[in-house]
């Protein structure tokens, strides 16, 4: 008879386990793109709240302060691309396209296929150490080049932001703040999901991390995405416990 207590017990007791409504966003694990996207509010909030090329503000509705960072948009005000620039989108610092490309799901159908059906693709889109807030308009101008450093007077192109693209050349120039930041998601991305870098970004990566080293804004950043994500960026986090 007792022993039948316990089992009753113990059946009850899983199935309030079972059942129990649990908040999604409260366990940390790794997302999607699109569930990413929703959790980036616990993440870049207050002193955060700042694009990665421009370092403009923006509101909690996502609506960019132009005049935070002196910010003009590159397009005429009726093209498509305008409306861009007065969004916020999560930028990939290291493309969807250098993530997919090599997998047999970019080939039948590109970055869509990928995120519809591999599980290895989802992952890697939907790391919050390699997503950034950034303008609408530069995140698209920036599409799918690679970083690079041709010159130390830019001219600028969106106000008074310091990042510039080269659309003949596909490659674009992050302003200075965000080259470290940069490097280490490169990093990170290459020991995490083997991503590997060509011999000329690491050496650029290797350069810009120690010209522009770990800020206390980025460690921030880095222990709210473990909170969320459950894991830390090594590249940051090691330095930010020195």
């Amino acid at each position: 008879m007792k022993q039948r207590f316990f089992i009753v017990l113990a059946l009850l007791v899983l199935s309030l386990v079972c059942f129990a409504k649990v908040d999604p966003t409260a366990a940390p694990q790794h997302y999607n793109y699109r569930d990413a996207s929703k959790q980036m509010r616990r993440v870049y909030y207050g002193e955060l709240q700042e694009t990665l090329y421009c370092g403009c503000r923006y509101d909690d509705k996502k609506n960019v302060d132009f005049s935070s960072c002196d910010f003009k948009p590159r397009e005429n005000p009726n093209r498509k691309s305008f409306k861009r620039a007065e969004r916020i989108e999560w930028e990939h610092m290291v493309t969807a396209h250098n993530m997919g490309h090599f997998l047999s799901c970019w080939k039948d159908g590109g970055r869509k296929n990928c995120s519809a059906n591999d599980t290895t693709f989802k992952i890697m889109e939907g790391d919050m150490h390699n997503l950034y807030p950034a303008i609408g308009e530069v995140n698209g101008d920036r599409n799918n080049f690679m970083y690079s450093q041709w010159t130390n007077n830019p001219e600028p192109m969106y106000g008074n932001c310091k990042t510039i693209i080269d659309f003949k050349g596909k490659k674009a120039q992050p302003r200075e703040e965000a080259r470290g930041i940069v490097a280490r998601a490169s990093f990170y991305m290459e020991k995490t999901y083997g991503i590997k870098l060509s011999n000329q970004d690491r050496k650029l990566f290797e350069a810009w991390d120690k010209m522009y080293p770990v800020t206390e804004k980025e460690c921030e950043r880095d222990r709210r995405i473990f909170k969320v994500q459950g894991d830390h960026n090594p590249f940051v986090h090691d330095k930010c416990k020195q």
